[in-house]
């Protein structure tokens, strides 16, 4: 007789590949939808059309009220970090002046000790030594500095009297930083951007919007590369922007002078559940508990 194809085994105490495959165990694969996407009318903090849109130097679009919120929660924030580290470096200097103090007086009295004592301090090394470097019947008492310390001493198995590491603040850094590409940002180098709209379509409310390239009329959507001119702020197409702008250094609807890093690409793509670029696509990693037969989802990597 021959053997059942492992495909139609189900009487193993074990799953096979291909039951786990048919329970959606195992590396999934899923293309993002668009609702996934941020359209490129939406300011990159509030995910809503924008109102009064800026452009950082990356190419990255926010409300204004927006970004300047941002940034001034930033200089705060930028302001309570340094003075935390003002206030640790201000702690460190007194500790380290409180241990030399301590440390002078320590020496002081082992002098006097030394000094004062009944015998003379030993010099020979086979006598037994006390941890003050007294022999025997020379010896005194602690100092009630020890004594404190002993009586103060943290002990590592309860937990009560466990220490307590310090928090270490590290030198913050005094530029702010733009939220979406993490690269340094300044107010002065964000620029503000002028979409055309489409004036042919009658829309029902201010925001559904349709904005179109002034140069070919094309409608802008999130398929299409766009091109801002920082000089000006005008947006285009990438294909008007190579073709027209990089070749004539001028502006097709004002005519102001540009150059070509005046060009800045507009970014587009994900939001903050998803990345960017052109490959977006969602991975998920399934696999099967020890000995309980339920399913732990463990979060892949953006890809």
């Amino acid at each position: 007789m021959p053997q059942r194809h492992s495909k139609n085994n189900n009487d193993l105490a074990f799953f096979t590949y291909d039951e786990k495959r048919k329970l959606g165990y195992g590396t999934q694969k899923e293309r993002l939808g668009k609702d996934s996407i941020k359209p490129f009318d939406a300011c990159c903090l509030c995910l809503k059309p924008f109102i009064d849109p800026m452009s950082c130097q990356k190419g990255h679009v926010f409300c204004k009220e927006c970004i300047l919120e941002c940034l001034l929660a930033q200089k705060k924030d930028i302001q309570r970090k340094l003075a935390a580290h003002a206030a640790q470096q201000k702690q460190e200097k007194e500790e380290e002046e409180e241990r030399l103090i301590l440390e002078k007086a320590r020496e002081l009295d082992a002098f006097d000790q030394q000094n004062h004592g009944a015998l003379p301090q030993y010099n020979d090394k086979n006598h037994s030594r006390d941890k003050n470097g007294f022999h025997g019947a020379n010896s005194v008492k602690v100092t009630s500095f020890e004594e404190e310390a002993l009586r103060t001493m943290k002990a590592f198995w309860l937990p009560s009297a466990t220490p307590e590491a310090p928090v270490k603040v590290d030198t913050p850094s005094n530029s702010t930083v733009c939220p979406e590409g993490k690269e340094k940002l300044k107010l002065k180098t964000l620029f503000p951007i002028y979409f055309t709209e489409d004036e042919s379509e009658q829309k029902k409310s201010n925001l559904d919007k349709t904005y179109i390239c002034p140069s070919c009329k094309v409608t802008l959507t999130n398929t299409l590369s766009l091109v801002a001119v920082s000089s000006c702020g005008h947006v285009f197409c990438k294909k008007c922007a190579d073709r027209f702008l990089a070749v004539d250094k001028v502006c097709l609807v004002c005519d102001k002078p540009c150059r070509e890093r005046n060009l800045v690409i507009l970014e587009k793509g994900g939001t903050g559940f998803a990345g960017h670029g052109d490959h977006l696509e969602a991975t998920d990693f399934k696999h099967l508990g020890s000995g309980s037969g339920l399913g732990l989802v463990r979060p892949a990597a953006k890809t």
